[in-house]
């Protein structure tokens, strides 16, 4: 998110509205006026386009726009030797995310806990290209996606449509992914005047920081990941299992307590016996109201990555077998919370090229909570098929080796990002941190002000060793949300 020898050229490029000519191929930052509904009076902030190439392959002269926004630091870190930090560059998950569109309500935020960013070192906000405020920006309007997939034949089919779409505008999917973006932040890093950046993400985040790791290492300082998405991670293949590894680790926590075990007997294979009946056919509940696995398949995936969603699980799926499906009508209200276009691209290049749907159904067999999900994760194979974009070098699917300092916070409960896939990502990383946080869900450090404090003490320093005395033990119990209607 933010940075620091940016104020000299940003201010002048934002009092004299001069652009230097440039050859074609060099980045440009260019300062611009930010929303006037942003709050004004909380950081210094610098809102502007960095200007790059769309192939720097010299396929094309086509130019593309990289929102940025910058956050000054409001008490600027200096370590014993006096050097201040360099700015972090946030990256943001997805793929198909944001983060500048955002920006207005984390400076309200900051207004009223001043000490949550932006403190010790400026933070870079940039959307990656072909998402957010960019140009182009690849939505799908009125296509639905989650991360288990398109959830309907239809959806697969209008994904389809949606990147032929702009392909015929002239957009080249290939140059949408983990390895151009980390020559974005090259890019940036050089416009900027930037000898140094530490790096921030989270989830698909730190897939394009492994990206900038392997590609644009002599820029980096220190880099931490949260709840990280590494590049020998398969999207589609090995999902199923994970979530129903992640639905019967919530539910064995609900049945060692004798609470929740009373309230909610034998619930994994009552749940796995309605799994069965979903895999059969749709199912119609009490409000006449029907819906498919697929519906299922996308209420499990976003429930088992919400921190609310996990505590009124054994609730919400005691409604789902008692007929009450409000917990599934609820998640498909809402399935459109992605820049399609964009996430395709990525998963077009970087990740289903090195899977198989073959591999996806195998993998899943026998477990009716696994096989749920994939329908609607064989429907990214499809869409992928139907349009032309080239797998990445196998070096783009392979672990990332570097000793840059790195801090690796993972969820205990998380079905896209587990911890066993953070703590094989971090062998290869000589001088890393690992730290799982128990009854975590994904999206860790935001959530309480003890992973706050971490992120924040590791950059300042990541030579030190994170101080943990603040984190749950680990055999904290889980707390379950129930209502008058469970069982």
């Amino acid at each position: 998110m933010s940075r620091r020898l940016i104020a000299a050229l940003a201010f002048i490029l934002a009092l004299t509205g001069f652009v230097a000519p440039v050859a074609a191929g060099e980045p440009v930052f260019a300062a611009r006026a930010c929303p006037a509904d942003w709050p004004t009076d909380v950081r210094q902030t610098v809102c502007g386009t960095l200007t790059v190439d769309e192939a720097r392959d010299g396929s094309s002269n086509r130019r593309i726009d990289i929102a940025v926004v910058i956050l000054k630091a409001s008490q600027p870190y200096r370590d014993a030797s006096g050097q201040a930090l360099p700015p972090v560059v946030m990256f943001h998950g997805g793929p198909g995310g944001a983060l500048t569109p955002g920006v207005g309500g984390t400076l309200a935020a900051l207004a009223r806990m001043p000490d949550l960013l932006a403190v010790d070192q400026d933070v870079i906000f940039f959307d990656q290209r072909g998402g957010g405020a960019d140009t182009p920006s690849m939505d799908c309007p009125g296509v639905e996606l989650t991360d288990a997939g398109p959830p309907s034949d239809a959806d697969r089919d209008g994904l389809i449509a949606c990147l032929k779409g702009y392909e015929a505008q002239g957009v080249d999917l290939n140059q949408y992914n983990a390895r151009v973006i980390a020559d974005d932040v090259g890019d940036m890093a050089k416009a900027l005047n930037l000898p140094k950046i530490d790096l921030r993400g989270g989830s698909y985040g730190p897939r394009i920081e492994a990206a900038v790791i392997t590609h644009q290492p002599q820029i980096v300082r220190a880099a931490v990941m949260d709840s990280p998405w590494p590049p020998e991670g398969n999207w589609a293949v090995g999902t199923p299992e994970q979530v129903s590894a992640a639905v019967r680790l919530i539910l064995s926590k609900c049945a060692a307590q004798a609470d929740c075990a009373a309230r909610h007997p034998n619930l994994q294979t009552r749940f796995e016996a309605n799994a069965r009946l979903w895999l059969a056919g749709p199912q119609t509940g009490k409000d006449g109201k029907t819906f498919n696995v697929d519906d299922l398949s996308a209420f499990l995936m976003d429930t088992t990555y919400d921190r609310t969603g996990v505590r009124r699980l054994p609730a919400d799926l005691e409604k789902v077998i008692a007929g009450d499906l409000t917990p599934v009508a609820e998640i498909a209200a809402d399935r459109t919370y992605y820049f399609e276009g964009q996430h395709m691209a990525h998963l077009c290049k970087e990740e289903l090229p090195f899977e198989s749907k073959a591999r996806l159904a195998a993998g899943a067999a026998g477990d009716p909570v696994a096989e749920v999900l994939v329908p609607s994760l064989s429907r990214l194979f499809d869409v992928c098929a139907a349009v032309d974009i080239a797998g990445a070098d196998p070096v783009e699917n392979a672990p990332v080796v570097t000793d840059i300092p790195t801090l690796f916070v993972a969820a205990e409960i998380d079905p896209g990002c587990p911890p066993p896939l953070t703590e094989a990502a971090a062998r290869t990383y000589s001088n890393s941190q690992v730290v799982i946080v128990t009854n975590a869900t994904h999206g860790v450090i935001n959530s309480s002000p003890c992973t706050v404090a971490m992120a924040r003490d590791f950059l300042r320093d990541p030579s030190k060793p994170v101080d943990r005395s603040c984190l749950p033990a680990t055999d904290t119990p889980l707390a379950f949300i129930e209502d008058a209607s469970a069982s």
